[in-house]
């Protein structure tokens, strides 16, 4: 998953965005289908966004709802609308209120799948998402795959309702990838223990404000990024923070 939201994104040139792609998506080799972020705030800026996505060889595009001034969930089935008739890859339906404002309705949801084939993903965040998943599931059965994010936070009671996973940046993925393996087989004790050995620094890494800049520290320690400097106006990691995560991370072993 490249960019997931545009708040992301915006802080890339337009010079800088396409060769990242572009990049990303060579290295691939085909072998890791990547997923980019298109969202924008018209069906003209996310259709062009999207188009290029799938020229620069995308296997998906992700995309938000746009803001809306009031709820309509006709304008927004006619946006996914547009889009799906517009390129030839797979959509990740982003269900996102706190960012966007817009909420995703049960019904929404199920029209979406019925008029919008090429919706197969929902990206759902929009707690509590264990409930919304078995919703979800009661209404449209299996006909889109359905993965969390906000982190992980709520990965295991997702794993259980019916997730295929999650979709998110934290730092140490593979932890993540442990849990959905063992539940998938049916090792439900064993994805307990991992999860919440762990759940305190996917916490500590979700606070809400100065998340990416944890997560950038984290992942500059990990020495998978050169710097974790986040560009003005996101607030950049204090040395208080900078050392509870520190602490946390020698604690957890890793």
């Amino acid at each position: 998953m490249l960019w997931a939201l545009q708040v992301k994104v915006a802080k890339l040139t337009d010079n800088e965005k396409t060769p990242k792609i572009s990049e990303t998506v060579i290295s691939s080799a085909k072998n890791i289908p990547i997923t980019l972020g298109t969202s924008g705030g018209s069906s003209f800026t996310v259709i062009n966004r999207s188009i290029e996505a799938q020229k620069l060889g995308a296997a998906a595009v992700m995309v938000s709802a746009p803001p809306m001034l009031k709820p309509n969930d006709d304008a927004l089935l006619t946006f996914y609308e547009k889009l799906g008739n517009s390129i030839d890859i797979p959509i990740v339906v982003q269900d996102y209120p706190e960012t966007t404002g817009v909420h995703m309705s049960l019904s929404f949801i199920e029209n979406l799948v019925e008029r919008v084939p090429s919706a197969l993903y929902l990206k759902l965040e929009d707690p509590p998402t264990p409930n919304k998943i078995s919703s979800i599931r009661q209404r449209i059965g299996d006909r889109m795959e359905i993965f969390g994010g906000l982190g992980g936070v709520y990965l295991l009671d997702e794993l259980a309702r019916g997730s295929a996973g999650a979709m998110t940046g934290f730092a140490y993925p593979e932890i993540l990838i442990s849990v959905c393996e063992l539940m998938n087989n049916s090792s439900r004790d064993e994805a307990e223990a991992i999860f919440y050995k762990y759940l305190p620094l996917i916490l500590f890494e979700g606070q809400s404000g100065i998340g990416i800049s944890i997560r950038k520290a984290a992942l500059h320690l990990r020495g998978f990024i050169s710097s974790p400097k986040v560009r003005f106006p996101g607030a950049n990691i204090d040395p208080n923070t900078q050392s509870e995560l520190e602490s946390l991370i020698t604690k957890l072993n890793l």
